[in-house]
């Protein structure tokens, strides 16, 4: 998971020295020093699993895109509609090349009719930026759209866990929802009455915070949008309030467990939301770059799916390991850990689409050594109801 970035190059979140004090392992990843792990990667599973955890997410961008065209734009450069998606609503969808490639996965939520946060992953960025510039300047001749780079004067924090809901109830005041709440008479409004990718805006101890209820774990959460100098605080509030400190170690397993991709690893330049499995982000009315070759793998299929394996042990199969039916190499392993929830290994792997159906017998082949593993349908985990 680290990066390769010499840790001198790196940049560092508005909550690194809190990190520090904490004792967390630091690790270079997408260009940013992080923590990787506080008490244990286990232990912060489970509490996650359990209770709740906190994440320093602030790595991740936040692009402010306003203007009368910016509707217009992120319908070309988005496979969600953003014209179509209400005031205080979010979507999770891709942004995509001409060859339906994806340059990004995303959330992005609409703050006003001409207004929009768009959160593109840490290491992708820059690169999104320059994207949108270049897409603005061929569409919209330069006019009409404001990018605006707020990463650095913001900190982002992921509140993840049964019990994230009464924690964020217990600390937020003068709570404002930015959509109709669900139905719950007589209670005055709360973080809690959110709909899943809806958002809101409160304080935390006089602390003006944004509150989206998204998350990238499988659990119910919120992720925190705070002013810079506000965001040590806030974090300590939150773990005051019982919220486990956790890294990007535990956060890598979570999202494996609930089936969620990684850019890099089950999305890519070279890889499609088809091939990914994640066809329901794709909106069907074309119109956005790729639109016309993500529409022919939806009717032809693609050379290669993406399947889930287990198999017991400890053992994990890791990206880039081979996947073989009969002796043959008809994959590769995409991303694979243990598994604490579930207690077995688990991973995500590209495999030809003769050997994608579930309940299928292949082989992992584990430093030199093959390994049955069974193919099944993501996710792995999903949350009690």
């Amino acid at each position: 998971m680290p990066s390769d970035t010499a840790a001198a190059e790196n940049l560092r979140t508005v909550l690194y020295d809190t990190h520090l004090a904490l004792g967390a392992r630091m690790v270079p990843f997408g260009g940013w020093d992080m923590p990787v792990q506080y008490e244990g990667v286990i232990a912060e599973v489970e509490a996650v699993r359990q209770a709740a955890g906190i994440f320093d997410v602030s790595h991740m961008g936040r692009l402010h895109i306003g203007g009368p065209n910016a509707p217009g734009l992120l319908d070309i450069l988005l496979t969600g509609s953003a014209s179509e998606l209400r005031i205080g609503r979010a979507r999770y969808c891709f942004i995509c090349n001409e060859q339906g490639g994806v340059i990004d996965d995303t959330i992005f939520y609409r703050l006003s009719e001409d207004e929009f946060l768009l959160i593109p992953n840490a290491g992708n960025r820059p690169a999104v930026a320059l994207w949108f510039d270049r897409q603005l300047a061929h569409h919209y001749d330069g006019r009409g759209v404001q990018i605006t780079d707020r990463t650095m004067a913001t900190g982002l924090i992921a509140v993840q866990g049964p019990s994230a809901a009464g924690i964020v109830d217990e600390l937020c005041e003068d709570f404002s929802p930015g959509a109709r709440l669900a139905r719950n008479p007589g209670r005055s409004p709360q973080p809690s009455l959110l709909r899943p990718y809806t958002w809101g805006r409160g304080h935390i101890d006089g602390r003006r915070v944004f509150i989206g209820r998204t998350g990238y774990t499988g659990e119910d959460g919120f992720e925190l949008a705070v002013g810079a100098s506000d965001a040590a605080g806030i974090w300590q509030r939150l773990a005051d309030a019982g919220a486990t400190p956790c890294g990007l170690g535990a956060r890598d397993v979570l999202r494996l467990e609930a089936g969620l991709p990684l850019h890099g690893h089950e999305l890519a330049d070279d890889i499609t939301p088809i091939q990914a499995g994640l066809d329901r982000f794709v909106r069907r009315d074309g119109g956005f770059n790729g639109a016309d070759v993500l529409d022919h793998q939806r009717v032809y299929g693609a050379p290669r799916q993406l399947v889930g394996l287990t198999m017991p042990g400890r053992s994990a199969p890791r990206a880039g390991y081979d996947v073989l039916a009969d002796g043959v190499v008809v994959g590769s392993v995409s991303s694979g850990s243990y598994s604490p929830t579930l207690e077995r290994c688990i991973a995500m792997a590209f495999v030809d689409a003769e050997h994608s159906a579930p309940g299928l017998t292949l082989q992992v082949d584990i430093r030199g050594r093959t390994a049955d593993v069974e193919t099944v349908e993501p996710p792995f985990y999903r949350r009690p109801r």
